[in-house]
This record gives C-alpha cells, structure tokens and sequence, in this order.
C-alpha cells in the first residue's frame, strides 16, 4: 500500500498519516473481517442455510438458530453466512470483469487516438449519459435474472470508469520523452504498452478499485433486492432484504441483519475511499 501511496505523488510523511488514520484502519478491518466471514463459511456456519424447517419458522434467537429463523425455518445467521460468500464473491468477480474490460480499452483508445478514440469516446459518452442503476435494470431485465446476468449487467455499466480513468493516464504519459525513445528505438505498440505504460496505470487501478467496491455491493444488491439478481434459494444479502418484505411487521429482523451487513461494509468502503480520497486532493496537501 505504501508503494501506491508514493506513485501517487504522497510524501512519506502523508503516508504514514494515512496508515495511521483510526477510520481507514476500522473500515479495513470491517472488510477484512467479511472476507475472512466469507472464506471460512462452510465451517462457522451452525446449520444449513437451505435446510427448511417449517416447525421452526420464524422463531426468535435462540442457542440453536444464533439469529432467529426466517419465514422457511431456515437459520438466519446461517444464510448471512453465506449470503456474505456468495455477494462478495460476486464483487470481486465483476470487479475483475470490468478491470479485463475497461483496463485493454482505455489503454488502445488512449495510445492508438483517432478516429478509434473518437469513436469508443463517444459510445462511452453515450452509455453514461444513462444514470447507472437504470442502465444495469435494463440490462439485467433484457437478460433475465440470475447471478452471472446480474454480473454481466453491473460490468457493462462500471467498465466506461475505469475505461475513461486508464485512457486519461495513457494520453498524459505517451507524450513523455521516455515513450517516444522506445518508439524510436523501434519497439511496438503492444511492448510499449506492456513493458512501460501498463505500471503507470496499476497505482491509479488499485486506488479506484478501492474506492468502488462499496458502490459494487450496493448496485448488487439492489438489483437482487428487486428479484434481477441471485434466485431463491441461494442466499445473498439483497434477496434476504426482498424476501423478508412481506413478514417485516411480524418478523423485522428478516430485513434488518443483512441490511445492517449491506450498510457497515458500504460504511468501510466509504470510510477507506474518503481517508485515500483526501491524501490525493492537492488541497489538503
């Protein structure tokens, strides 16, 4: 992380303060401690998250059901579980997608210019004239419901970011002097690319990564929320808010433990974009 600080144009000095600020050390450890949630699932998990007891629906916490149960007799804590496997398994995956996705365009609209930067500019201008969730309803609503659509459709709304972000730096560092030296001394598109642009573009990629997780789990989860993303009876943060709706008055906790799990690690993420995002402004150096 300190690597990435002082690409940034951080002192030591402001590096260490971030490391050091209690906020952004909380919200880490709150990611890390789902993660750890996550990983570790299978073998913390009391019961069977999809095991339906009907004798057993909506009882209160207990020694054998931690969280209460659901409106199946299912074990809530148990679907929290893996609810936090299966949305942020799911985070990490569209986040890979949209770097494999917008990292290649950025670079090549940026380096190649013309009429191809022309071009993939304004298709980028055009999808984010659309407000991001809509986009994502349309398409996960063209697509039909499901985990890998709902993929599909927060990807092709977040990699014109990442897109725009690569394509910035690659127009700044092409012109340097060390960029046209290896163009002289006949290197290629694609090793200029690999060998000297691509780490200029690694520090930003990993700040902005950070700073979008938070907004990554939340458009899953409302896309799932409004039954476009995972299907009962897998469980998943957003699909435990939907289905606890119709017993909210009888049984609020169906609604309240995993919107609770989506507001604290959406808090981390924002309290550890916030403490990175204040380093970076000119401003506050």
């Amino acid at each position: 992380m300190k690597r990435i600080f002082l690409l940034q144009g951080i002192s030591p000095y402001e590096s260490r303060r971030l490391r050091s600020n209690p906020l952004v050390w909380m919200g880490a450890g709150i990611i890390l401690l789902f993660i750890l949630v996550a990983l570790t699932g299978p073998w913390i998990m009391p019961n069977d998250p999809l095991q339906v007891r009907m004798s057993d629906r909506l009882l209160p916490a207990n020694a054998q059901f931690p969280l209460g149960t659901d409106h199946l007799g299912r074990c809530i804590l148990s679907r929290i579980i893996e609810g936090t496997r299966t949305t942020m398994s799911t985070t990490f995956l569209v986040l890979l997608t949209v770097i494999l996705i917008g990292v290649p365009i950025g670079m090549l609209s940026g380096y190649w210019g013309g009429r191809l930067d022309t071009l993939l500019m304004r298709f980028i201008d055009g999808i984010g004239a659309v407000p991001e969730f809509l986009l994502a309803v349309a398409v996960a609503g063209f697509l039909g419901p499901g985990l890998l659509h709902v993929m599909l459709a927060v990807a092709c709304v977040k990699w014109i970011t990442y897109a725009r972000l690569v394509r910035s730096i690659i127009l700044l560092e092409k012109e340097k002097d060390y960029v046209r030296a290896a163009v002289v001394a006949g290197s290629g598109m694609w090793t200029i690319l690999y060998r000297h642009l691509v780490r200029h573009v690694l520090s930003p990629l990993a700040v902005m990564a950070a700073l979008e997780v938070g907004r990554f789990i939340l458009l899953i989860s409302m896309l799932s929320f409004l039954g476009l993303g995972v299907q009962p009876p897998v469980p998943e943060w957003g699909a435990m808010l939907n289905e606890g709706r119709s017993y909210f008055q009888a049984a609020p906790q169906l609604m309240i433990y995993p919107g609770m799990c989506i507001l604290i690690v959406v808090f981390s993420c924002n309290l550890i974009s916030d403490g990175i995002r204040d380093h970076l402004d000119v401003r506050n150096r």
